[in-house]
């Protein structure tokens, strides 16, 4: 793998062609037109969930999103990579990743509305909830990863994190202690050209994949708006993983095509030329043109996968804005795995105080 990345992974061109490179398509080679279509589907399902969760934050019905515009093929191809037992930490852009893994859209945006601290149960679908610290996931996926494979548990850990987070503490002692204890863990960087506001190139002036190597584990470089790409080489790392090969590196390289988070205007520090440049390399148009190329795109599945995207989208919305106010004794709740008596003590301290404020306005009334 570490060969391989000066030049990226890519099977299918921006304008639908396919690229002639048997070693990687041989990995996708069980993927027949059902399940291009269903990868297709699942894209624009994505997109649909980001552009529902970015009207309802601007309509004031979340605090804030991290938009995954444009980073979709770089979530969907190496989540369908996964076995349903493989675990997953997230950051806080991986919805598609979300969605992919079954997380019911309703519970994709209470964190964000700030009525609960997490969205869904973890151990529901083997992935971990936003991560909001970047770059603290990283040591969290490789003391799972290690102590799965103590347990002898053949499964990969996947943890995802930004561009930006590779120069965080925090991801380079998990790379460390990764490669050291050879934990089956698979790095997926999402290299979508910002870290807020700082170029890629600030960052890194080398491959951000090239890191690995100093750490002595494999890393692949893929075209991360590629979503066949990106399935293969995750599905080659996460086998690896499973195999008792030790830890790997892929840097997806993909694009922010949206601002970092909805409090974020991305016209203050990027070009338009930059956004068009990209903007041609959509990862939906890229697999809607190979669909067409090979005639299994009309007007029926056009309209099937819109209806399904629809569908997500209303049960997001609905999800929104049902979602209950959490009581305050919920403050209180999956602290611990078990009950705790310090948890017990504080809880009844503030249910005191709560009380002196119910007796203040009898008392006033």
């Amino acid at each position: 793998m570490a060969d391989r990345i000066a030049f990226p992974v890519q099977l299918v061109q921006p304008d639908g062609q396919r690229v002639h490179r048997p070693d990687y398509a041989a990995l996708v080679s069980d993927v027949e037109p059902e399940q291009l279509r269903a990868l297709y589907e699942d894209l624009v399902v994505s997109r649909r969930i980001d552009t529902e969760a970015t009207a309802l934050q601007r309509q004031g019905q979340l605090g804030i999103w991290a938009p995954l515009l444009g980073q979709e093929a770089a979530q969907v191809g190496s989540a369908r990579a996964l076995e349903r037992d493989d675990y997953i930490f997230t950051s806080y852009r991986e919805h598609a990743v979300a969605y992919c893994r079954g997380v019911d859209p309703e519970l994709m945006t209470r964190m964000w509305r700030g009525c609960a601290h997490s969205g869904w149960n973890p151990a529901t679908v083997n992935m971990t909830n936003p991560a909001i610290v970047v770059g603290a996931q990283g040591l969290h996926a490789t003391g799972y990863a290690l102590g799965a494979h103590l347990d002898g548990a053949e499964i990969a850990t996947v943890v995802y994190f930004g561009d930006g987070a590779t120069s965080q503490g925090d991801l380079s002692e998990a790379l460390g202690f990764a490669a050291s204890l050879a934990a089956p863990v698979v790095f997926f960087c999402q290299n979508n050209q910002w870290a807020i506001s700082e170029p890629v190139h600030l960052q890194s002036p080398t491959p951000i994949a090239a890191r690995a190597a100093g750490y002595g584990m494999p890393a692949v470089q893929v075209d991360g708006n590629d979503v066949l790409a990106v399935l293969a080489v995750t599905r080659e790392a996460a086998r690896r993983a499973r195999d008792g090969g030790g830890p790997s590196f892929v840097e997806a390289v993909t694009y922010r095509m949206g601002p970092h988070t909805t409090s974020d205007d991305p016209t203050r520090y990027r070009t338009a030329a930059e956004s068009e440049l990209w903007r041609a390399r959509d990862p939906i148009d890229r697999i809607r043109r190979l669909l067409e190329r090979e005639g299994l795109f009309d007007a029926e599945f056009d309209a099937r996968v819109q209806g399904r995207a629809d569908d997500v989208a209303a049960r997001l919305r609905a999800g929104a804005l049902e979602a209950p106010d959490p009581g305050p004794d919920e403050l209180f709740e999956h602290v611990y795995a078990t009950e705790h008596p310090l948890i017990d003590e504080e809880r009844a301290a503030y249910r005191a105080y709560l009380d002196t404020l119910t007796t203040g306005k009898e008392a006033a009334s």
